[in-house]
């Protein structure tokens, strides 16, 4: 497995315009004691994770990229770092939906590659989509209903909500607020 920087990681340093990866942050925007826990269970690789990603205001390095490898792009076996919100985000549904339960994962990392395969057969994939930033995910919870699990989604107001209840799953991701 390859891991790869996504291009929201990249950093302008100096009149040259270098760009470098940064590394995840190691501290939480809130100091709070307390430890915040996910669960992911990838239908297409039949892999599952739980682990506690943010304990006493840090975030736990080894948990995030255990995370990163079980919603890595399947079709290529690469993986990237998701970003942080995203995780939040879907703490914060599990928490207005009063559940723990695991999260089935559709699609997490998408590599240029595999989206614009996707992208060309269906006009239902963004062609510069958030799942090749890591900051994108396609979500289903089977003991949650999808038209709860998207009410939920929208009322958090923490980015993009994409229904698609023919397959089964909702998009969230930490783009701008919109809803398709």
């Amino acid at each position: 497995m390859s891991i790869v920087c996504s291009t929201r990681r990249k950093v302008l340093v100096g009149l040259g315009g270098l760009a470098a990866c940064s590394v995840l942050p190691v501290q939480a925007s809130q100091s709070v004691i307390g430890l915040r826990k996910l669960g992911f269970y990838n239908i297409h690789t039949r892999e599952r994770e739980h682990g506690s990603y943010w304990i006493d205001g840090f975030y736990q390095d080894d948990t995030l990229q255990n995370f990163s490898h079980v919603l890595r792009d399947h079709r290529q076996n690469l993986a990237a770092p998701m970003d942080n919100r995203l995780y939040e985000l879907l703490y914060q549904l599990n928490r207005t939906l009063n559940v723990t339960e695991e999260f089935h994962v559709i699609s997490g990392y998408r590599s240029p590659k595999t989206n614009q395969m996707l992208a060309s057969k269906s006009n239902a994939v963004a062609t510069k989509s958030y799942h090749m930033r890591g900051m994108a995910i396609d979500i289903a919870m089977p003991d949650v209903k999808l038209s709860h699990l998207r009410e939920a989604a929208i009322s958090l107001k923490l980015g993009g909500v994409g229904y698609y209840p023919k397959s089964g799953f909702i998009h969230v991701d930490t783009g701008p607020v919109r809803l398709w």
